[in-house]
């Protein structure tokens, strides 16, 4: 397991909020799909408001 770091922005009402998740995963796939699940989970945003700019492995 890796270490990766999401980055990215999700929309709140009529403006953009950047946010950055460190997650560990198996490749840089499954770390997108555990950001999507985190935002809706905690912010409770759809995966079409939800824009990843990077993903980057730390280690």
């Amino acid at each position: 397991m890796v270490d990766f770091e999401v980055r990215g922005k999700f929309k709140v009402k009529r403006d953009w909020q950047s946010f950055s998740k460190i997650i560990e995963s198996n490749s840089e796939k499954n770390a997108q799909e555990k950001a999507y699940s985190l935002l809706g989970s905690e912010q409770g945003v759809k995966r079409n408001l939800v824009k990843i700019e990077e993903v980057k492995a730390l280690g």
